[in-house]
């Protein structure tokens, strides 16, 4: 079936206003402000099965729906800050088409009553920040953004709000004291931003991939979006490749494909001379697996994933290759969430550095016996007690590489050596 997103990707200057309306650009938003009522819009997206692509898969149109009708204002937030590791879609999604997004953020406004949406973009993504921003005075230039849309009484200002690069900032709270010139720390919940977001206001928070096919699924119905994926996971979902393969990048997969369709036929497979050792399949706060032919066919849906034992996630695909140590890898990992605790709880604070030393000690080739069980023992103490889901995520790949790769990490202690070693040095 023929791409969601990056249908009319190849089309030059697609970024400018005028080439996306010349290929059914704002044609939804039409519809959405001058043909159907708010109700309607958050029924027809949530007949749509969508779910929230940027990692926790939760049904959209109930996001919307969670929104209290008599308490104003009320706002929208894009989460554009994309800092998982193994994650470049968003950003794609935002250089080749704005217009798809700014449209989308328009109609999600009106669904919920908004009149005042923030797209949050990580302050790294410079140049695509200035995308963004042209696309935007362009919109309120030509009369899309605004007051009076389309005639129709409809008002909606959109504002790009550049973050500083912290991970912590993914996490929808923290996003909004972010947003609101605080430091990135993650709010306790309940209450939910649906009820008090930002400025205390009821507040809806959805990622990029997400609101850009909220135009699509408007503009050509739910039983149309149902069409792709699977009945648990319908649609589409762009897929992040990156390592040793071939096509590392984005590829629009159709849900309930295989991840063997992925991996060879998209990326061309794995270089030559390498071979699949592992996978993480949504990015590094999701559990790595081993490339068992079983799990090369798992297919490309929440579903499929969860039922192996991972998370399909933002669908960040990060390979392994066998000439590489496991443990290296899972200390670039460890180090990785050490480094981005935001520090507001003990288990995370303390548990992610301590983790990366624990790591670092038995690839070094100066494990103990007792590491092991002590790194399970920090993950258990981390796990469930953080304040956040980022102590949670930085316990999954742990868990996942002494489960899969038990004797790699027998083999670093049993020898006080990585065996992996003399090929390091050999590539350096």
């Amino acid at each position: 079936m023929e791409p969601i997103l990056f249908k009319h990707t190849e089309i030059p200057d697609l970024d400018r206003l005028e080439v996306y309306v010349d290929h059914h650009g704002y044609a939804a938003f039409r519809r959405a402000i001058t043909e159907l009522q708010p109700q309607e819009v958050t029924q027809i997206v949530s007949d749509s099965g969508l779910a929230g692509r940027g990692g926790a898969g939760f049904p959209t149109g109930r996001k919307w729906s969670f929104i209290p009708k008599s308490v104003l204002p009320t706002y929208l937030v894009v989460n554009a800050d994309e800092s998982e590791p193994g994650a470049f879609k968003d950003r794609e999604l935002m250089e080749r088409n704005p217009h798809q997004l700014l449209e989308g953020v328009a109609i999600a406004a009106f669904a919920i009553g908004c009149q005042k949406a923030f797209i949050y973009i990580r302050g790294e993504f410079l140049y695509i920040g200035e995308i963004l921003d042209a696309a935007v005075a362009e919109a309120y230039a030509a009369g899309y953004l605004g007051q009076n849309v389309f005639g129709s009484g409809y008002n909606i200002e959109i504002v790009v709000h550049r973050g500083a690069g912290a991970y912590i900032c993914g996490e929808e709270s923290a996003l909004l004291d972010s947003l609101e010139g605080y430091r990135g720390f993650p709010r306790l919940r309940p209450p939910f931003p649906a009820i008090k977001g930002l400025y205390g206001q009821p507040t809806v928070i959805n990622n990029v991939e997400t609101i850009a096919n909220v135009p699509h699924i408007v503009r050509n119905g739910a039983d149309w979006y149902r069409s792709y994926g699977t009945d648990q996971s319908p649609g589409t979902k762009v897929c992040s490749i990156s390592g040793p393969v071939n096509r590392p990048g984005n590829y629009e997969m159709n849900m309930g494909t295989t991840f063997r369709e992925l991996l060879e036929d998209r990326a061309g497979g794995m270089r030559e001379g390498k071979k699949l050792k592992a996978y993480i399949p949504g990015g590094a706060s999701a559990p790595m697996l081993p490339g068992t032919e079983a799990n090369i066919d798992i297919s490309l849906s929440y579903e499929g994933y969860r039922e192996a034992g991972s998370s399909f996630g933002s669908a960040s695909f990060i390979i392994i290759p066998d000439d590489v140590c496991i443990l290296r890898a899972q200390l670039s990992l460890s180090e990785f969430f050490a480094h981005e605790s935001c520090g507001k709880c003990i288990p995370c604070r303390e548990g992610t550095p301590w983790l990366a030393k624990t790591v670092r000690r038995i690839e070094s080739g100066q494990g103990r016996e007792e590491d092991l069980p002590l790194l399970l023992d920090i993950c258990d103490n981390i796990l469930g007690r953080s304040f956040c889901a980022l102590g949670d995520f930085s316990t999954s790949n742990i868990v996942a590489s002494v489960k899969y790769f038990y004797d790699e990490y027998e083999e670093h202690i049993r020898s006080q050596a990585c065996p992996y070693a003399h090929q390091a040095r050999a590539v350096a």
